[in-house]
């Protein structure tokens, strides 16, 4: 190529070669101004606002008219949602909002929304309590009816019941009556154990629970106490049972307790078998009990009634295989009969603390098998069963229906009386939990309650200042706990308020003492002693604790006690009276005064009026009593002597000296002698 020339476009497909260049070029960029100018982006509308809007436009839809839209298009008609059918919901104490979503068959946020919408925030696994789940459920047109846990379980296990499971039962017997008519002897004559001897006072103060052989059966009995201050009891006795074996003493005949028993036993709709007792007595009348207990509506058989009578004697042994087939008789017209594959369910007879093994729970099973390892609710007390005893201490592995057992491995004393129930453990804590939660502010609103308004101040203030007498109960057993805390308020009077400030089971514990030295109160121990630690501190604090193993002698103390604190009635006795005739002055003693007595005596410990001219001038009591130089206890009538009066010395010629002596006595004594000054 020659030199100086341009060279021209290479060949295409040759090595090395250049692009072509394209037909136009773009246009300069001018100064200032970017080569390429980007289209705005359009502002996109958050996506809260957007589901907002959805929302509103399902909720309140738009509807046009008809051509608005333009020619030939029509606006879309939303039809109103369909009213919910009623759907009929069961709800139990403590019920979360994902389970009641369950049983309405909606979604859980519906609820969560309506909640939210009334001010509450609540989460999916929050309980509910009932009037809160009430309202939500027929917000969604749910037909509600409200039962306990247990109860529900009650009814699921009914469902699932046909007749191939049912299977029968030993029979729970009751054994009711008055006290010491023989109720304990008689079940120890069928037990042949001895049992009685180790009650304290004689009388049966628990409820005992035992299983008895007969042939190849077997019969429950449940031992209730006599005395009237066990009610309680008798009526948790008659729920558990199937049937009542009410004794009755031949030589005692009718009595309160055993009205009360037969209430019990009627208001149960259980049958009565009547047991005659002590019939070996030679003042024993069974005839005259059978015409009482006719004419309160027990007629016996042989009589043409409906009720089975047999006279037995608990010393001899007689007639108790008659007892015991008669029961078995009437346990057969019954068909009692049970699920042994159920869940087990019962009722807490009995409990109590036990120093090695904590507490215990007296247990009838009433349906299904309780197992060990079973977890379980009872009243607001969870529990996982570590061991089981039968009525005579043995361990047993497995309770079927109508068993008595001792159960271990509570977390807690549960009330006697209270539904035994086993399920799974995640549901028992939950309402275990909802239901502590619920006594804890049971619990405060009582204690606020405690303070008084302007206008109940004034009325106390009216009515007179009130003494009050706190108490804290600490017993061997429950039921003892729950009818000490009945009975004694009952003994309040217009003057004494007595106040049960706490009731629990167990042995006496320093809480309790100082539980005690904060509020005042005395310690009352049913049938457990203090610790010795306890012990030590009552006496640092001077806290009373009485131990009482029967119970109307707590009863008796206590009336003493509240007389005590009625303010004690001052009675003044006029001993003497004696006329100032001189006056000395002596150094280190201050003035003494001479005197005659004129009537009575003067005592060295009396007190003394000092009257001047018929007027009050100082009353006190003597400093020193003289006859001459000797010190004298008490000079008579018609003898002179030497009086200083302690802290006065303004004594004269002529003053009257009145002498007295005051006692005090309790309300009771002085109601006392004032009847008796009345009928003089």
């Amino acid at each position: 190529m020659p030199t100086g020339t341009r060279p021209g476009p290479r060949v295409p497909g040759r090595p090395s070669m250049l692009p072509p260049l394209p037909d136009r070029l773009p246009p300069k960029a001018e100064p200032g101004k970017p080569l390429y100018t980007r289209k705005p982006q359009q502002r996109q509308r958050p996506m809260a606002d957007k589901r907002e809007m959805e929302g509103e436009r399902k909720l309140h839809p738009t509807r046009q008219r008809p051509g608005a839209g333009g020619r030939g298009t029509a606006a879309a008609v939303i039809a109103p949602p369909e009213p919910r059918a009623p759907r009929e919901v069961t709800l139990t104490e403590g019920i979360t909002i994902r389970e009641l979503a369950e049983k309405l068959d909606i979604r859980a946020k519906d609820l969560l929304k309506t909640l939210l919408d009334r001010g509450v925030f609540a989460s999916i696994n929050q309980a509910l309590d009932v009037h809160t789940a009430t309202d939500l459920a027929q917000s969604f047109n749910g037909v509600v009816s409200v039962v306990s846990f247990e109860e529900e379980m009650v009814l699921e296990v009914a469902k699932e019941e046909t007749k191939e499971n049912l299977k029968p039962r030993p029979p729970v017997v009751t054994v009711m009556g008055h006290v010491d008519h023989g109720k304990t002897s008689l079940l120890d004559a069928i037990r042949e154990e001895e049992v009685a001897a180790g009650e304290a006072g004689g009388i049966t103060q628990h409820i005992g629970a035992y299983k008895v052989q007969v042939g190849e059966r077997s019969v429950v009995f449940v031992d209730t106490p006599g005395h009237e201050a066990f009610t309680r009891m008798r009526a948790r006795g008659a729920k558990v049972t199937d049937i009542v074996v009410l004794v009755v003493a031949a030589d005692d005949g009718v009595m309160p307790q055993t009205r009360e028993a037969i209430d019990h036993a009627k208001a149960a709709n259980v049958p009565i078998i009547v047991a005659v007792n002590k019939v070996d007595k030679p003042e024993a009348q069974p005839e005259r009990v059978k015409r009482q207990l006719s004419d309160l509506g027990l007629m016996p058989a042989e009589w043409g009634g409906d009720t089975e009578f047999v006279e037995v004697s608990a010393k001899q042994k007689k007639n108790l295989d008659k007892l015991l087939e008669i029961i078995l008789l009437v346990a057969d017209l019954r068909e009692l009969k049970a699920n042994p594959d159920a869940p087990a369910a019962g009722t807490v007879l009995e409990s109590r603390v036990d120093k090695g093994r904590g507490p215990v729970a007296t247990i009838m099973v009433q349906n299904g098998t309780l197992n060990p390892s079973d977890f379980f609710i009872v009243g607001s007390v969870f529990g996982k069963v570590r061991a089981m005893f039968d009525d005579r201490g043995r361990p047993i592995k497995v309770a079927g229906p109508s068993t008595p057992v001792e159960v271990l491995g509570l977390q807690g004393v549960p009330e006697a009386g209270d539904h035994f129930q086993v399920t799974d453990e995640a549901k028992a804590r939950h309402v275990v939990e909802y239901r502590q939660s619920k006594q804890r502010d049971a619990a405060m609103r009582a204690s606020s309650g405690g303070r008084i308004t302007l206008d109940q101040l004034h009325e106390q203030l009216k009515a007179g200042e009130v003494k009050e007498l706190p108490l804290v109960i600490k017993a061997d057993v429950q039921g003892s706990a729950e009818v000490l805390g009945e009975m004694l308020p009952k003994l309040s009077t217009d003057q004494v308020k007595l106040k049960i400030v706490s009731e629990g089971v167990g042995a006496v514990t320093e809480n309790d003492v100082l539980l005690a030295s904060a509020s005042g109160a005395i310690i009352i121990a049913f049938g457990v002693r203090p610790d010795r630690k306890a012990l030590d501190l009552a006496q640092r604090e001077n806290v009373d604790i009485r131990t009482h193993n029967i119970i109307y002698e707590v009863s008796d103390e206590i009336k003493k006690a509240m007389e005590g604190l009625l303010e004690p009635v001052i009675q003044e006795t006029a001993i003497g009276r004696a006329e100032v005739r001189n006056t000395f002055r002596i150094k280190g003693s201050g003035t003494v005064a001479g005197c005659y007595v004129q009537d009575g005596v003067v005592r060295r410990d009396a007190q003394v009026r000092v009257v001047r001219d018929g007027t009050l001038i100082y009353t006190s009591k003597l400093s020193s009593l003289k006859r001459f130089k000797d010190d004298a206890s008490e000079v008579r009538t018609g003898f002179e002597c030497g009086i200083v009066i302690a802290n006065f010395n303004d004594v004269k010629v002529g003053d009257i000296l009145e002498f007295f002596q005051v006692t005090k006595l309790s309300a009771a004594e002085a109601a006392a002698q004032g009847s008796v000054s009345a009928r003089k």
